[in-house]
């Protein structure tokens, strides 16, 4: 009985350690579905070309003005283990002054200006002559700390949107628009990690900034502050709670163990019963 009860404190103990760690985990996990009324103000321009992006962070609201025509840049940072849903807003000028439909497509770039692949949700979306407004989304796979070279598994590093309009009749180029973009982003935790990392994330200039902030430290100066990077650095795959899962898995296996030689082992060795004479 003793062994039972030792055996059963620690499976409620290791059941408490994973209860907590997924609760870590969930208050971790930002929230795909907020409203956009609770989001941040971003930027109020977009760039026209990839050394252009304009950087934005995961939950901000980025605007821009612009001619349709027009190629629009934003860029932002995502980390391993993080999967991001990028949402955009094209208001369209007035019917009226339009002359037929219109194709939009919004476009995602890893650093390496890899296209990446959207898993689900309206990438390209045609605009009716008379539509006000037309919605574009793409979420993508799900960040790995690091893949083979010649995959094209999404790495950690700079991500660039790109919106424009694909289909448009020549005489509406030019007609003045609104263009609005949100990106959110879910941490999936251990359920998508693996081994391996790279060595730096994949960010134009990173080598630089390496030196820079190498630099820095020599001087006893503050680095400089870099442009895309996450608020709390790049983890690229040195923590995932993947550990805590696989700890709790293995004290479990342990004590099952423990619990079933208990069974099995016996009572001990029956008592001898002294031979007759």
């Amino acid at each position: 009985m003793r062994t039972v009860r030792m055996v059963t404190a620690a499976v409620l103990a290791a059941g408490g350690v994973l209860a907590a760690a997924g609760a870590a985990a969930a208050d971790n996990t930002p929230s795909a579905s907020a409203s956009p009324s609770g989001s941040a103000s971003g930027p109020t321009e977009a760039g026209t070309a990839f050394r252009t992006a304009t950087p934005v962070r995961p939950g901000q609201v980025a605007t821009a003005e612009a001619s349709t025509g027009d190629y629009l840049y934003w860029v932002l940072p995502l980390d391993s283990g993080q999967r991001a849903t990028v949402r955009a807003t094209v208001k369209l000028p007035e019917a009226s002054s339009r002359h037929a439909a219109s194709t939009w497509r919004l476009d995602v770039y890893d650093g390496l200006r890899r296209r990446q692949p959207c898993t689900y949700a309206a990438q390209a979306a045609a605009a009716a002559k008379e539509a006000a407004a037309v919605e574009l989304s793409c979420t993508l796979r799900t960040v790995r700390p690091g893949a083979e070279a010649w995959a094209n598994d999404p790495l950690p590093g700079s991500y660039y949107v790109r919106l424009t309009a694909v289909h448009l009749a020549q005489e509406d180029l030019g007609r003045k628009v609104r263009a609005e973009l949100r990106a959110d982003v879910d941490d999936t935790g251990g359920a998508f990690a693996s081994d391996g990392a790279v060595a730096e994330p994949l960010v134009p200039g990173i080598t630089a900034r390496a030196a820079a902030v190498e630099a820095a430290k020599k001087e006893g100066k503050q680095p400089p502050a870099a442009a895309g990077e996450p608020e709390g650095g790049w983890s690229s795959g040195r923590w995932s709670d993947r550990w805590i899962w696989t700890a709790a898995g293995g004290v479990l296996a342990a004590l099952a163990g423990v619990f079933g030689y208990s069974l099995t082992r016996g009572r001990g060795r029956p008592a001898q019963v002294p031979p007759r004479t």
